[in-house]
């Protein structure tokens, strides 16, 4: 799978993508990163890739022209595997089911959006997807693109080393809504905190009816919102 990112930033992705799976699985030729300047498309000697916006406001937005011209140039015929998604505030969630169909894909090209946001036609003409990874605001989606990238990238085939890893996790399939249950490792005991003692008899029905109640538990403390979706998908 390749990722396309298209950024006024391309330094920043020079971190990002140098440590841990996403690491490994480039070097392992299971996906590939293309970082691409924005301000290669631009046609002015001060590459100006923003404007101020029609009818007044505060900030400026990114401008159409680079934005279509380094999407075509990415992909110059783009086919039902390829996707463009444009990273901003008002996008619908980005979500674990939203991973799976982007990891099944060929080409992804995520356009970080800068300054106000970027002009309207970019979404409306050119973006398959507007994406947000949260209800809050960011300086630009160079963020949102690397959080994007790793979590794609680890439900690619061979990425990680356990593919029960991502089947069994919070918000995976196998999941059902819940989150994944507490997870305890040595020592059994550590300042007087004692590990559940089921998951030490080894008896493997009993740890999955314990983990089953305590992936529940655990959701309806922390993510009450999850137990009222499934509840809701139910009835």
């Amino acid at each position: 799978m390749r990722f396309h990112i298209i950024t006024i930033f391309p330094e920043f992705f020079s971190g990002p993508f140098e440590h841990g799976v996403v690491s490994r699985a480039e070097s392992a030729g299971l996906l590939a990163i293309h970082v691409h300047d924005l301000r290669n498309w631009t046609c002015d000697r001060h590459r100006t890739v923003d404007d101020r916006p029609f009818g007044g406001g505060e900030g400026m937005l990114l401008k159409p022209q680079p934005v279509f011209e380094a999407v075509e140039a990415v992909l110059p015929a783009r086919t039902q595997r390829q996707k463009v998604v444009l990273l901003s505030a008002q996008g619908r969630p980005f979500t674990q089911r939203l991973a799976r169909e982007y990891a099944a894909l060929d080409d992804l090209v995520l356009i970080c959006g800068r300054y106000e946001g970027v002009d309207e036609r970019v979404a409306e003409h050119l973006a398959d997807d507007e994406v947000s990874i949260g209800d809050f605001v960011l300086s630009g989606g160079e963020l949102a693109a690397a959080v994007l990238v790793d979590s794609v990238a680890r439900l690619i085939p061979g990425v990680l080393g356990n593919e029960d890893s991502s089947r069994n996790e919070s918000f995976s399939e196998e999941s059902e809504g819940l989150l994944d249950c507490p997870q305890y490792t040595r020592p059994a005991e550590f300042r007087g905190w004692k590990v559940p003692e089921v998951l030490l008899g080894g008896n493997h029905e009993e740890i999955k009816r314990w983990r089953r109640a305590a992936s529940r538990e655990k959701t309806e403390r922390l993510r009450p919102d999850l137990i009222a979706s499934r509840e809701r998908k139910q009835s």
